[in-house]
């Protein structure tokens, strides 16, 4: 398993990372990730709002039926997403670990990141709450979800730990962080930054990019693997991955691996024989003009 170092830590982790979000439907949690562990994947993602709690607690019973020691392995979580709004207030943050904690059946998390950005944020709560957490060695690592560097900036003028990973939706069909910068000084629909160049901003930061929903395309409309929509994409996929000895689902992990940018993938199957897919290929580094190839049967033009 090809790893990566996480954001400017000394910590290295694995190129893919479990989301469980799925964890409450899988139907044996603990063979998912002692599966997950033996074919290298060892760093695992959660949120306080994932089955509203239930997978924290279901992966917490499960690690412990497993074989798995919990130093080996690398446990992250979420919070700050609360119904119908977003809380970072220090008194949110603290309790949400708390529970998290609880619910995981642990004394720590390895990383912790702000799940969405709050529009009512107060950075010197976060910058309290992270030092707290920290100082009771509850949390070791802290980064972001979903945020521009204008944002983080902001966390940054306050909050003293480094933030040191950034989820983002990105995937073969979702690009818009690249195409952006393809587009300079053009006037197209892909020429528009929604993002604040939060790509540029990593790779100058050295935070390492999370990508979740490496496999969908639009808002959460579907998958594009072996989706009749997407035919020529699918066809060459299915030629470049046959050539690998990988399916179509590790090509798509690999083609986020090539980018120079150190970033992860968040795989969130639940599925053992998908799970061992992913983390094979992941190994995989696509030439140039395969990458390129890919992008463009995605829908891209390249100026």
């Amino acid at each position: 398993m090809k790893k990566i170092q996480f954001g400017t830590s000394e910590l290295e982790a694995a190129s893919v990372i479990l989301g469980c979000m799925r964890m409450n439907g899988a139907e044996n949690p603990t063979e998912v990730i002692e599966t997950a562990y033996e074919n290298g994947i060892d760093f695992f993602d959660h949120a306080d709002i994932y089955g509203g709690g239930e997978c924290e607690t279901i992966f917490g019973n499960a690690l412990k039926e497993s074989a798995i020691n919990r130093e080996d392995i690398i446990i992250q979580t979420k919070c700050g997403i609360r119904k119908g709004m977003f809380d970072f207030s220090k008194e949110h943050i603290v309790a949400s670990v708390e529970g998290s904690l609880k619910r995981l059946g642990v004394d720590y998390v390895d990383a912790l990141l702000l799940h969405r950005p709050d529009t009512l944020v107060e950075p010197e709560e976060v910058a309290e709450a992270f030092d707290q957490l920290e100082s009771q060695g509850k949390v070791k690592y802290f980064g972001v979800s979903n945020q521009k560097p204008m944002q983080i900036e902001l966390l940054k003028k306050t909050v003293k730990q480094p933030l040191l990973a950034n989820q983002l939706q990105f995937g073969i069909k979702h690009t818009g962080m690249i195409d952006q910068g393809i587009h300079v000084n053009m006037t197209d629909e892909a020429s528009i930054d929604r993002d604040g160049s939060i790509l540029d901003y990593s790779r100058l930061n050295q935070m390492t990019i999370q990508a979740w929903s490496p496999y969908q395309y639009g808002f959460f409309e579907g998958v594009f693997l072996g989706n009749d929509k997407f035919s020529e994409l699918n066809q060459i996929l299915d030629r470049i991955a046959e050539k690998y000895g990988c399916s179509s689902t590790g090509l798509a992990t690999s083609w986020i691996l090539r980018h120079p940018a150190n970033m992860q993938v968040i795989a969130g199957t639940m599925n053992t024989k998908r799970i061992k897919e992913i983390a094979q290929a992941a190994d995989i580094v696509l030439s140039r003009e395969e990458w390129y190839e890919i992008y463009r049967a995605a829908g891209n033009i390249l100026p």
